[in-house]
């Protein structure tokens, strides 16, 4: 009977680490932009980016709209810098219609905005507000995988750790142990390391910076320590960890994260290596 019970809080644990995993990832600020939007007697659908993993390369941005005469605009600039915006057509392959944007260096921002044009109709897609796309460095995709692994772990061992705390003559202290291991390996030893890859540096939260995802994640972190280095003498550490943790989760990923001012030549939030962009161009190079 206890092993049944067991069992079913781990899947119950395992599916709120899935909705706390799809609510961050629905409204972190990088997901793609899915919709449909009605215009000269179709449906135009789009699916639009708004992060690129590799910012060596271009991005390739396409809306799907089937009557040949339908046309379409891209026009972009740089986020939060003093360029004009710039627009290209795009071009046509089959039902697609497709153009690219200019690579950007490591957590550079691109805002742009589609226009679908049919003789003399227009109808700007999003009502009009511009879509912000942002560049990071590319990174290794076992890194990665790692990374999300411990941190998916740790919540689900987090979440199925404060429910033993609950139990009668619960089983809890290995499954402290774990949690502090998984959040402690995820957060502050994959985590930065992906970042030094996205962004180039491994640490932008606190004191050194205003990141909301490695503050979030430095919260987490201290909050186990103190679960498991007092687990002998008081339990609801263990407990007040899980909530607080649940409660740091409902921050979107990546607000506030690392950015290049383009204004300055400077990233935001960032210690390191300096990225520099030419004021008036999507020139770039980097300075150490």
């Amino acid at each position: 009977m206890k092993r049944k019970l067991s069992t079913i809080l781990w899947i119950i644990s395992f599916v709120l680490t899935s909705l706390i995993a799809y609510y961050q990832y629905e409204t972190g600020p990088t997901h793609p932009v899915k919709g449909t939007e009605y215009f000269n007697g179709e449906i135009i659908k789009y699916k639009l980016s708004r992060s690129s993993n590799n910012s060596l390369k271009n991005i390739i941005i396409s809306i799907k709209t089937k009557k040949k005469d339908t046309r379409a605009l891209l026009s972009f600039r740089r986020l939060n810098s003093n360029d004009k915006w710039k627009e290209k057509g795009m071009k046509r392959d089959k039902y697609i219609l497709y153009t690219e944007i200019p690579s950007q260096p490591s957590a550079g921002k691109i805002e742009y905005k589609i226009k679908v044009v049919y003789n003399n109709k227009e109808l700007e897609l999003n009502k009009g507000k511009s879509f912000v796309i942002r560049f990071t460095g590319k990174v290794p995709v076992i890194l990665l995988i790692i990374h999300i692994i411990f941190m998916f772990l740790g919540i689900t061992f987090s979440i199925r750790t404060g429910m033993e705390i609950l139990r009668k003559d619960g089983n809890y202290s290995w499954m402290i142990t774990c949690t502090f291991f998984m959040v402690l390996l995820g957060g502050m030893v994959f985590g930065p390391i992906v970042q030094k890859y996205a962004f180039g540096d491994l640490w932008t939260g606190f004191p050194i910076g205003k990141d909301l995802t490695d503050n979030k994640i430095l919260v987490i972190v201290i909050l186990w320590a103190l679960a498991f280095f007092l687990k002998k003498k008081n339990k609801w550490w263990a407990l007040i960890a899980t909530v607080l943790m649940l409660i740091v989760y409902l921050i979107p990923h990546s607000a506030q994260g690392s950015e290049l001012d383009y204004r300055t030549g400077k990233m935001k939030n960032k210690y390191g290596c300096s990225q520099i962009a030419g004021p008036s161009s999507f020139i770039k190079k980097t300075k150490c």
